[in-house]
């Protein structure tokens, strides 16, 4: 368990990760029950969540820069600060393109995808819960798996996805717009397996 006075950094981590979950949820949501005429309150209430996640950041950005011996590497606990709250960044990315790309009818891959995303970011929230102890985590190797194995088959479907619209579609705004959202729901996925990425590298430089 992380002592008291380093609880800060790890229990910022796990909330940041929560953000991302909520972040998800509410693209899922909006996705599946699609308006054009609320889609900017909804984008609104998404960049509330993603301002939250960033304040979180600068929150462990001040402590670190009056730390004097952080629980890991002050390098580390930056990256991880960061590449947490991209999750969220890319997540609010998509609901943007959605926005900006004028859609009036949802793809159904992108809801498949989408469903990648949550649990990209479930996986993540757990990663973080397990990182806090991570010197005695038994499952922490098991979840960073996990989100690697997401990320392939969000891979897998966004070439499936793009695929199919340039078999099936001989609209080329369609194929614009759609194929736009599919690359901002492909780097959810990635920015997860980043987060992944650089917990498997602080557990191996302090084991």
């Amino acid at each position: 368990m992380a002592k008291k006075q380093d609880a800060f950094y790890f229990d910022n981590f796990i909330a940041c990760a929560e953000d991302s979950c909520r972040a998800a949820e509410m693209l899922r949501g909006t996705l599946e029950d699609f308006h054009t005429d609320g889609l900017q309150e909804r984008l609104e209430k998404l960049h509330e969540i993603e301002h939250s996640a960033d304040m979180k950041k600068h929150d462990v950005l001040d402590r670190l820069a009056k730390e004097f011996l952080p629980p890991i590497e002050r390098e580390d606990i930056v990256s991880l600060s960061q590449n947490i709250d991209n999750i969220t960044d890319k997540v609010e990315d998509v609901m943007l393109r959605v926005y900006m790309n004028n859609v009036q009818e949802i793809e159904p891959g992108a809801l498949k995808m989408t469903d990648v995303v949550i649990r990209c970011c479930q996986a993540v929230k757990e990663m973080m819960v397990e990182f806090k102890d991570f010197k005695k985590s038994r499952n922490l190797k098991n979840l960073m798996i996990r989100i690697n194995d997401l990320e392939e088959e969000s891979d897998r479907l966004f070439m499936q996805n793009v695929r199919n619209l340039y078999t099936q579609s001989e609209d080329p705004i369609r194929i614009i717009a759609w194929r736009d959202i599919y690359i901002y729901l492909e780097r959810c996925a990635d920015a997860c397996e980043h987060v992944a990425d650089v917990v498997e590298s602080v557990v191996m430089k302090n084991s």
